[in-house]
């Protein structure tokens, strides 16, 4: 998979809203809410074309029953995908477009980290900044191996989920 880390773009809030009504309608009285999550959701951030959703449900289990409705809508399903608790669906294949990251209302540890790193990141431009230079770097030093590009930004990454987590609390 390429490595391509753009300047922020004002219609991926847009790009967002169109499929977080998608993914409502498939999740229906399931749902309880659904986030814009990831870089794509921090005004001025580069990021990686990928836009990240967190759908907050009342039983993670009956996701599963669903994964037919979100292939139809281009998704793979990929179940836990080595986080427990989540069922992570990737929609692009190589030319990734979004990602939905579905946890229980009830994993408040998962879902505080995401909503917290993206909300510091909104209140601290600086750090963002700091993080969007790092992910450009990392993109043109490594622009066809994304495990080196993620290698390359994991310290900065835990860090911040640390401040993010003890900010947000």
């Amino acid at each position: 998979m390429d490595v391509i880390v753009t300047k922020y773009n004002e219609n991926w809030n847009r790009m967002f809203e169109n499929e977080a009504q998608k993914i409502k309608a498939i999740f229906g009285a399931e749902l309880i809410d659904i986030h814009h999550i990831g870089s794509t959701s921090v005004p001025g951030l580069q990021a990686k074309p990928i836009i990240d959703m967190m759908p907050v449900v009342k039983d993670i289990t009956r996701i599963d029953s669903f994964n037919e409705q979100m292939k139809e809508l281009g998704y793979e399903c990929m179940g836990e995908f080595g986080m427990k608790g989540r069922r992570y669906f990737r929609k692009g294949g190589d030319h990734r477009t979004h990602h939905v990251h579905t946890f229980q209302f009830d994993n408040t540890e998962d879902i505080h980290r995401h909503l917290a790193v993206r909300d510091y990141l909104r209140i601290h431009s600086d750090i963002a900044s700091r993080y969007g230079s790092l992910k450009e770097k990392l993109a043109r030093q490594y622009p066809d191996d994304i495990e080196a590009y993620m290698d390359g930004k994991d310290s900065f990454v835990k860090n911040l989920e640390r401040e993010a987590i003890d900010w947000y609390a």
